[in-house]
């Protein structure tokens, strides 16, 4: 039974059929109705969708190319609220998403790749040559990273950053501020950034932004940027965190940062507990700030002060972009500090 076979027996043209399966709002609900039950008993299962991207060019699958593995983008609060946001336009618009992981080996990559009519990369990528394979005027939109000739959107780090830290350096005056990093370096690093290590460019990466906006508020309180001293991260999970929190609070009491500027939620948080667990009285002896607003840090006490980003508007703006339902031109969305007993 094909689509021709069913139209002929029910007297419609093939695409009446193809938009009962394909675009429903097309027919009344009792045509509709009436086409798909007839095709269930006589055994068609619908238009061919390989036949039809063949036809079309179309295969309606969007790549979402992340740049951690697959397990952690999923476990992670502000990624998995980034991919719910794409998941929901995909799927009021009829496409399939499609994840992939620019951990991958680059052949699997590109082959999974070739299927998908468009791309939203999301993350800090390697860098910008992983994309030099994908197909000749692939459609793509970049997400906290830039890839140059394609629209990108991103959250005003460098403002939101510089806000945040003004805010936890004027409520209460700090002699011993500090910044924990989110992934800064080119070499690998999970403890104290010394002259040794090299900074990611600014075009690579979203925390150059923060880091810009941390150095602008100390700058503004007197603080010489140069003597302030940083640790960096290189995963975004408590077992990656702990360790570089534990050799900061560890530190002699003169030495101890009274105010950790930190460049996510979680690295916060693992500060929180490791903290608490020492008998560091919060914020009296030690002020903490986080960046993504995720639940976690809103739910507990004492509750996080944090800027807050709407991953999931990032993910539905990204989604209608690539569907050209949204202008195709780079965006800068907004973020919201929120005033917590960390640093309150």
């Amino acid at each position: 039974m094909t689509l021709k076979d069913l139209a002929r027996e029910l007297g419609v043209s093939t695409a009446t059929i193809s938009n009962a399966f394909n675009r429903p709002d097309q027919l009344s609900p009792n045509l509709r109705e009436r086409i798909l039950a007839e095709a269930k008993r006589l055994g068609f299962r619908g238009p061919d969708a390989k036949a039809r991207s063949l036809r079309t060019g179309r295969s309606r699958i969007i790549a979402v190319i992340l740049a951690e593995s697959l397990t952690y983008s999923l476990n992670d609060a502000v990624s998995s609220e980034f991919l719910s946001g794409v998941a929901e336009v995909l799927d009021t618009q009829g496409h399939t998403l499609l994840l992939l992981s620019a951990r991958q080996a680059k052949c699997q990559l590109v082959d999974s790749a070739s299927m998908a009519d468009g791309f939203i990369v999301y993350g800090l990528m390697p860098s910008e040559e992983l994309f030099d394979s994908l197909p000749l005027n692939a459609s793509l939109v970049a997400v906290d990273f830039n890839v140059s000739g394609h629209p990108s959107v991103h959250v005003d780090n460098e403002p939101a950053c510089f806000e945040i830290a003004d805010h936890a350096l004027t409520a209460t005056p700090r002699k011993r501020p500090a910044i924990v990093n989110l992934r800064l370096t080119r070499e690998p690093c999970n403890g104290r950034i010394d002259p040794k290590h090299t900074l990611l460019p600014a075009e690579l990466t979203i925390t150059r932004s923060r880091l810009a906006g941390f150095h602008r508020a100390l700058e503004k309180h007197g603080f010489d940027t140069d003597r302030i001293p940083m640790w960096n991260v290189e995963e975004n999970t408590f077992q990656v965190c702990e360790p570089v929190l534990e050799e900061i609070l560890d530190l002699p009491d003169d030495e101890r940062p009274d105010l950790l500027l930190c460049m996510s939620d979680r690295i916060a948080l693992t500060a929180l507990t490791l903290a608490e667990q020492r008998g560091l009285r919060i914020p009296e002896d030690l002020c903490l700030t986080g960046f993504d607003g995720i639940a976690e840090g809103q739910y507990r006490a004492p509750r996080l002060t944090t800027a807050r980003q709407e991953s999931g508007d990032k993910g539905r703006l990204a989604a209608r972009m690539i569907l050209g339902l949204e202008p195709g031109h780079s965006r800068l969305l907004g973020t919201e500090l929120m005033l917590g007993e960390t640093c309150p």
